[in-house]
């Protein structure tokens, strides 16, 4: 039986106003024909190199884009479309992210402050033991607690980050690169704790390049290229070498794994500036045919699972 989606986005495009050569004004799109749906008690991974437009993702569903941004599309929350107004309301209640950048920690505040933002309805003594709880978790000593982030590693600094958003009572988080920095043991955990919260009902979007730490967790995977979605795969697909992937990207990225063929990709991802007619992914393609050069192809329904290309079966 299908879930309902709670987080839906719908042909989302992304475009930034830019001077260029003095006054000379143009429109950069660095998204185009991106599609997204996470139910609620799953793991959607959202699996891409840098440059693709994952973290992009994350910052329109919560309304943080820069001034000069514009977006077309529909992002909709539990079947609504979102205004500006209603993601506002809606960050760090509903929705929260845990950010790419270990900056986003509020210097002036201590660790156990930090993580106590999302333990606001909690009293005194049940937010000092979930404090102690996740910092002995993720292995960290118990005077961490009184750190300020200036006093804190990468690493460290990481661990808080997913404190604060693990101890929310969100429905929706937003993982953006929650893994580098983080040892086997930290990854671990991280890793269990994002599959005990969607086994509790809540929905999570983990945005990543690490393909192999999305297998582990991951209900499905969702590829981008060069700002769009090219397929949606449930985990199980990659298995036995990819034989359940539809697109030619997906299965080369599966080819490139370690364990797999680790055989290399030829090419580069194309930049926004330099987008292509018709598959966004079409120079690299071994399939590809004078028709792919024509006009993006359609984002359909094949075997379970979706892939925007003329050739997927």
């Amino acid at each position: 039986m299908k879930r309902e989606p709670i987080l839906k986005i719908e042909n989302l495009e992304l475009s930034f106003s830019q001077y260029i050569q003095g006054l000379k004004k143009r429109e950069l799109t660095v998204i185009t024909n991106l599609d997204l749906e996470l139910a609620e008690g799953e793991i959607l991974a959202v699996v891409g190199s840098s440059g693709s437009g994952k973290s992009l993702l994350a910052h329109a569903i919560l309304g943080i884009l820069p001034y000069n941004a514009r977006t077309r599309g529909k992002i909709l929350y539990k079947g609504k479309v979102l205004s500006q107004r209603e993601k506002e309301r809606l960050r760090g209640q509903e929705i929260v992210l845990v950010p790419q950048s270990v900056n986003y920690l509020d210097p002036l505040l201590q660790v156990e402050q930090q993580i106590g933002i999302s333990l606001q309805n909690k009293t005194k003594e049940q937010k000092e033991k979930m404090n102690n709880e996740i910092l002995h978790r993720y292995g960290l000593d118990l005077a961490v607690k009184q750190y300020y982030p200036f006093q804190l590693s990468g690493g460290m600094a990481r661990k808080v980050l997913l404190a604060t958003a693990l101890t929310s009572s969100a429905k929706v988080i937003i993982a953006d690169e929650p893994t580098p920095g983080l040892d086997d043991e930290s990854l671990g955990e991280v890793l269990k704790d994002f599959r005990n919260l969607s086994d509790s009902g809540k929905a999570i979007l983990m945005i990543t390049h690490d393909i192999q730490a999305a297998l582990k967790i991951a209900d499905k995977i969702a590829i981008f290229y060069a700002g769009a979605t090219l397929e949606l795969a449930a985990g199980i697909d990659f298995a036995h070498g990819g034989q359940g992937l539809r697109h030619p990207y997906t299965k080369a990225l599966c080819r490139a794994l370690p364990g797999e063929d680790f055989e290399a990709i030829e090419g580069r991802q194309p930049l926004p500036s330099e987008l292509p007619q018709g598959c966004l992914f079409s120079d690299r393609c071994q399939l590809c045919t004078e028709e792919c050069t024509r006009q993006r192809p359609d984002y359909r329904m094949i075997r379970g699972g979706k892939a925007r290309c003329i050739h997927a079966t």
